[in-house]
């Protein structure tokens, strides 16, 4: 499966999407109305950036109780709750008054109950495609990401100024309800992909077999530290620069979604492989420059270079699941987007503090050259070619 074309027309594609895409419309445009709500209440570089990718942390918790029921339960009805959960979440996050350790408490639900949710879409994607369209099928899914975020930054920017935080917060209700619509209207009734109850043991002893593969773990490590360090950087953006902060989160779509279609449609495989390690440096060493404390112009070119190495995440996806199982694919894409996210959610935490102790430059500097080092410490596991068909 090599065209666009070919890739829509296969059946349940369209659908999943369709839910995806809105998903990701309600989490940017909520994200930015809440971290700029909770700026506004403590201005805490600190607290901005959990309130944006703090809940994140509490996919660590899902990843090691929840995980198995990404196999073990339909996806449709999976698909849909998930979405149901996320908008009812949000809804209650626009009551006035609300106070700030009330918001986190709901944040941190939300990532409790989004740790399954990677693994059952991840999984949903591998079982509607073939093995040679899961990269594609990934691509177009990352490149919706980065489309939707670039006009879900500007238009959340736009409805902050006109409908307030709250407002706004109301819209990626709306947006996660017509998620669920799609998902329950466009989705088969398919069986879970696993037999078993999701149990926390099931979870755990799934878990301990794909992490007992040494190639297995450098790819998780390789997708999980350096990204979530990145994450760090951009989750100061509001307090780096509160009134461009919508401008630099675009950039960072942007960039993304540029390396994300060159990786999933144009790059050869053996130009994959050669690239690979020069854009998991990529995603980094841009924001070295903000030592320096650029200008809007100049940090904006910075983040959105830095944003096509998150392509190297898409090579390493089709790396893991060359030798994951088709059976544990689900908990495998699962455990892979906890992970990420609950790194995304460690980055944030430690740029945060370390904002609160110098600033925004220094902290997204001293971030970005940890992800650098990071990159560079795992870089000898990842030379190990995995085996052609997976059995463990």
């Amino acid at each position: 499966m090599r065209t666009y074309r070919e890739l829509f027309r296969a059946p349940e594609f369209t659908p999943l999407f369709v839910s995806s895409a809105l998903s990701v419309a309600a989490t940017t445009v909520s994200g930015l109305a809440l971290g700029t709500l909770v700026h506004a209440a403590t201005g805490s570089p600190l607290l901005t950036a959990l309130a944006m990718f703090g809940p994140s942390l509490a996919q660590l918790v899902g990843a090691a109780t929840l995980l198995s029921a990404a196999d073990r339960i339909r996806p449709r009805a999976a698909s849909t709750g998930l979405a149901l959960a996320f908008a009812l979440a949000t809804a209650v996050q626009t009551v006035p008054g609300l106070p700030v350790w009330a918001v986190f408490a709901v944040l941190a639900a939300e990532g409790l109950v989004a740790s399954v949710g990677g693994g059952v879409r991840s999984g949903l994607l591998n079982d509607i495609l073939t093995k040679d369209g899961y990269l594609l099928g990934r691509s177009v899914l990352n490149m919706a990401v980065g489309t939707l975020q670039i006009c879900g930054y500007a238009v959340g920017g736009l409805l902050v100024v006109l409908f307030a935080p709250r407002g706004t917060l109301f819209v990626g209700a709306l947006l996660y309800l017509a998620a669920a619509a799609v998902s329950r209207l466009g989705l088969s009734d398919r069986p879970p992909r696993a037999s078993g109850r999701p149990t926390v043991s099931a979870t755990w002893r799934v878990n301990a077999r794909l992490w007992a593969s040494a190639p297995r773990r450098h790819v998780y490590l390789a997708l999980w530290v350096p990204n979530g360090l990145v994450v760090g950087c951009e989750s100061l953006f509001v307090s780096y620069a509160p009134d461009h902060a919508g401008v630099l989160f675009a950039c960072g779509a942007l960039g993304m979604l540029v390396g994300d279609t060159l990786a999933g449609r144009f790059l050869a495989p053996r130009w994959r492989e050669r690239l690979a390690a020069p854009l998991r440096l990529l995603l980094a060493v841009p924001y070295l420059v903000f030592f320096l404390e650029p200008g809007p112009i100049v940090a904006s070119a910075a983040v959105a270079l830095a944003s096509v190495g998150f392509a190297a995440g898409l090579l390493l996806q089709e790396r893991l699941m060359r030798f994951t199982p088709d059976e544990l694919s689900g908990q495998a894409l699962g455990l892979h987007f906890s992970g990420l996210l609950a790194l995304q959610g460690v980055g944030a935490l430690l740029a945060g503090t370390l904002a609160e102790l110098t600033t925004p430059a220094v902290a997204m500097t001293v971030t970005a050259a940890a992800s650098v080092a990071v990159t560079l410490l795992l870089a000898p596991g990842l030379r190990e070619r995995p085996p052609a068909v997976a059995t463990a």
